[in-house]
């Protein structure tokens, strides 16, 4: 189930929004973008689809499969941005754009950055930089100094200049390089696209979005102040490659244009709330995804029957789509029937072939909720493996401490809310916890070992 946001985090669109090779955000491979504070939103069926539409261009690119995470932000605006080997994709991207291609799109000038290095080839420009504007500000402290020592008003002033002057060339120098990776990047994604059959269509149209907001804005912008290029400079470099490819009028094929208008609407009903998920649903009058979105916000807006009688409907329409279980295992638990609930998840988990660790945690949650001696054994087999599959959901750990604690085995309970703990970013209660469960486990057994991990960690630049 797609997780609902406390507040928006950008409720108007951005005058100027960017594809964006983002430096500055640092999200490591060993701690989630939870703990990082990036407002991440988690959905199987959406992680799913837009994992589709990246592993043709992640192979294309020369990139492992699974050596690229792909994280939901939540946020209304277009935008994508990778950090370390994660590629961050805006709520408000996925459902903006009107086509898979225009995702795509998206995705390949982001595999452009990450297979090029672009972000480690940025931070030694950033060294570089730093040390002309250092050199700049030394010479101009010189010459004011032999300014003043010569009481020569004019040097003085000059060795002003030169400092100033200096740290304006570093920053030009910076922004003009990054123009020049983000053309690069561009280059590299029509480059993917070609190599898996799929039209540049969609980029240029991305594009041609923000040339629009640019122009509304009425901004005046200084190219030489700027990281991107300007979107009409993108626009005629990109068109001249597009119109060359023979993939150019290749369209989305119908099934896969079908789940990305769902994923839209499903996006819609919970960020936008119900008049949003209304709005596409009237530009979509009949089809499966207007119908998805009627039982969505029939779920999300109080009427539990009616939902159910609509997602029953979805799942006659489509009875291998694991999507449409769980929607009927969100809504049976909202009405309070964990049994029926764990069923419909079940189905699910056993139809899901992108193998979410998410549904078998919600599988769990239901088991729990059943609060049976057995069905709370069998939610631990659940939970665990789901978190076998995605390692930094914090929310399951807490969940599994939960179904621990009510078996009464307290050191993996402990263990698991110190696992909890350290995926938030919390990481002295995850000592805490893990100190606790170590005390209660045999030295060197697995579940002592990683608590010591725990114990152990240091946040990069931080002492322990």
């Amino acid at each position: 189930m797609l997780s609902r946001p406390k507040s928006t985090i950008a409720r108007a669109a951005r005058a100027f929004a960017t594809l964006s090779l983002a430096a500055t955000v640092a999200v490591t491979g060993t701690v989630s973008a939870f703990a990082q504070n990036v407002p991440v939103v988690r959905d199987a069926e959406i992680e799913a689809l837009v994992r589709a539409y990246a592993r043709p261009i992640f192979r294309a690119a020369g990139l492992p499969e699974d050596g690229v995470d792909i994280v939901l932000v939540n946020d209304q605006s277009f935008n994508a941005f990778v950090a370390g080997s994660r590629l961050f994709i805006n709520t408000g991207a996925l459902m903006s754009a009107e086509t898979p291609n225009e995702i795509i799109g998206v995705i390949a000038h982001e595999a452009g950055h990450i297979a090029g290095g672009h972000q480690q080839k940025l931070r030694n420009q950033l060294e570089r930089a730093k040390t002309m504007a250092i050199i700049a500000t030394l010479l101009g402290a010189g010459a004011m100094v032999a300014g003043a020592t010569s009481k020569s008003r004019g040097l003085a002033g000059a060795g002003m200049g030169v400092a100033a002057g200096g740290g304006e060339m570093a920053q030009r120098s910076i922004l003009a390089y990054q123009r020049t990776e983000e053309m690069t990047a561009d280059r590299s994604a029509i480059t993917y696209l070609n190599a898996t059959g799929q039209s540049g269509l969609g980029m240029l149209k991305t594009f041609g979005r923000f040339q629009s907001a640019l122009s509304l804005s009425g901004a005046q912008v200084d190219p030489y102040r700027i990281s991107h290029p300007l979107p009409r400079e993108r626009i005629a470099n990109l068109e001249v490659l597009v119109k060359k490819s023979p993939y150019v009028e290749k369209a989305d094929p119908p099934a896969l244009q079908q789940r990305h208008d769902m994923m839209r609407i499903k996006i819609a009903a919970y960020m936008g709330g119900q008049a949003a998920a209304s709005r596409l649903m009237r530009k979509m009058p009949g089809s499966l995804a207007s119908q998805y979105g009627d039982a969505q916000t029939s779920f999300l807006f109080g009427n539990l029957a009616g939902a159910l009688a609509k997602t029953n409907a979805l799942i006659k329409a489509q009875p291998k789509n694991p999507y449409f279980q769980e929607l009927r295992g969100d809504i049976l638990m909202k009405a309070n029937k964990p049994k029926a609930a764990a069923e419909a998840y079940a189905k699910a988990v056993s139809l899901d072939p992108a193998r979410s660790g998410l549904l078998p945690v919600s599988y769990g949650q239901a088991l729990m909720a059943v609060g049976t001696p057995n069905s709370l054994e069998k939610a631990v087999v659940q939970i665990n493996k789901g978190l076998a599959r995605d390692r930094e959901n914090a929310v399951g750990y807490r969940h599994l401490a939960q179904a621990y604690g009510e078996l009464g085995n307290i050191p993996a309970a402990d263990l698991a809310t110190a696992e909890g703990h350290f995926y938030s970013g919390a990481y002295k209660d995850a000592k805490i916890f893990a100190m606790r469960a170590q005390m209660k486990m045999k030295r060197g057994e697995p579940g002592w070992i990683r608590a010591q991990d725990i114990i152990n960690y240091a946040p990069s630049g931080k002492k322990k």
